[in-house]
């Protein structure tokens, strides 16, 4: 099964274990994010686009092609028992416009139906976002406190997630919070469909984010 993995610039990962081409390394199995499994992504820019959140590795990563023995999924992120990394892979450049539309499509995936108050006022910003009418940072603040009072006001409901998800995403308009925004707006986004017995797509959405033509093309 083909798959991609993070390293940092010195082809290492969490504990400094050690990468290179025709490496490989095992795990005895066991929950995701423990010393049991070895993670990997689906797709190259799910490996991007979540990284802010898992490695955080950045801009200087290095993306490998790896063959894996895979045990689960959570839709952002794989693992297993077995890794072994094939080659060196160019990065995908993703730019800040394009992290905020997978964070506003994440988000719209789980959103409450729109007569729920806050969530029609967020689809209204989200809409005009996308189609480019209103980018401005105090729209995107807006929208993002209306969410939050949202999340905080509904705490003990599953809606509190949603609410989260279309915070995340409002914050992740602003430029200096994009990257690490759109990734919790997908985490978010996932936790929420799951918790209704439901599944996103997050490599479908990333790819519709980063192929739709810019506002005005």
């Amino acid at each position: 099964m083909k798959r991609w993995k993070l390293t940092d610039e010195n082809d290492r990962t969490h504990g400094g274990c050690q990468w290179s081409e025709g490496v490989e390394h095992t795990a005895p199995g066991g929950e995701p994010c423990t010393d049991g499994v070895i993670h990997w992504y689906a797709d190259p820019l799910l490996a991007v686009l979540h990284d802010p959140i898992h490695g955080g590795y950045g801009e200087t990563a290095h993306l490998w092609e790896c063959e894996v023995a895979e045990t689960g999924t959570d839709g952002l992120k794989c693992w297993g028992t077995r890794c072994r990394t094939l080659r060196q892979v160019p990065l995908p450049a993703v730019s800040t416009e394009q992290r905020t539309r997978y964070a506003i499509f994440c988000a719209m995936e789980v959103l409450p139906p729109p007569n729920t108050a806050w969530a029609e006022a967020w689809q209204g910003w989200a809409e005009g976002w996308l189609a480019g009418k209103d980018r401005s940072s105090e729209a995107a603040r807006a929208a993002a406190i209306a969410a939050r009072a949202a999340a905080i006001a509904v705490m003990a409901s599953d809606a509190a997630r949603a609410a989260r998800a279309a915070w995340a995403a409002a914050w992740a308009a602003k430029e200096a919070w994009a990257s690490r925004a759109a990734a919790w707006a997908a985490a978010r986004a996932a936790e929420e469909a799951r918790a209704k017995g439901k599944s996103i797509d997050p490599r479908a959405i990333a790819l519709r984010a980063v192929s739709e033509p810019k506002a005005g093309e």
